[in-house]
């Protein structure tokens, strides 16, 4: 059996010194790399390429990282190709407002190349992109995805479509938190409108689905996460 082909990275990113150190450190922890200096080049190389996660600069000479973000979750090819901002802006309004375009991290420069490296395998290995489980599980909340049914401590859940939907999203990327735009790309579809508030409806049906103690944590002006430490926040 042939070895498995190293993960492709694309950095698009303008200053030069920085993709020449970040390609040294990823060629070096076991990554291919490809690379584009401006936000069209980007996403005709991502397009082409099909890399496994995007590093993405939120300045770039012809748009912002945030509207090339937004962009490839709205494409068919790369709507689920991780994307981890690359930024100077370290304020939490900013993060969030990376979250909310799509990104999957956020990383501040200056930056550690060994926590680069850290999160981009963190990100491709909650991005999974394997063959999916027959079953999944979080705590006491266990979902078979051949029998359509979930059940928490031993007794099924009755769940409307939508809410098997979002519950199947939280039980597969687990203490993760998405916004109510993640949320609503990826469990309703991009190419499906309807308001962000929908999303606060489905997690209220979902947390009287589920009972006590609650497990769905909400956290302030960022989204919601599957989480046993809800309670304690």
């Amino acid at each position: 059996m042939p070895p498995a082909a190293k993960p492709l990275i694309l950095i698009v990113e303008d200053e030069a010194d920085i993709v020449t150190l970040v390609t040294y450190n990823l060629e070096k922890n076991g990554f291919r790399v490809i690379s584009a200096d401006d936000a069209a080049a980007g996403q005709a190389k991502a397009e082409r390429e099909r890399p496994d996660l995007i590093l993405l600069d939120w300045m770039l000479p012809d748009r912002t990282g945030l509207e090339l973000c937004r962009d490839l979750r709205k494409s068919n090819l790369l709507s689920k190709t991780p994307v981890i901002m690359l930024t100077a802006r370290g304020e939490e309004p900013d993060k969030v407002r990376g979250l909310n375009a799509g990104a999957d991290d956020y990383v501040t420069k200056p930056f550690s190349p060994a926590e680069l490296v850290a999160r981009i395998n963190a990100v491709l290995r909650r991005a999974d992109t394997g063959p999916q489980k027959d079953e999944i599980s979080y705590a006491d909340i266990h979902m078979d995805l051949v029998t359509h049914k979930a059940t928490r401590a031993g007794r099924e859940l009755d769940l409307g479509p939508t809410e098997f939907r979002l519950l199947r999203h939280f039980l597969q990327n687990p203490t993760r938190v998405y916004s109510r735009e993640q949320l609503l790309d990826q469990v309703w579809g991009n190419d499906i409108y309807v308001e962000a508030r929908t999303v606060d409806v489905h997690i209220r049906r979902l947390r009287k689905n589920l009972g006590e103690p609650d497990l769905i944590r909400t956290v302030r002006a960022a989204g919601y996460a599957l989480d046993e430490k809800a309670q304690e926040g």
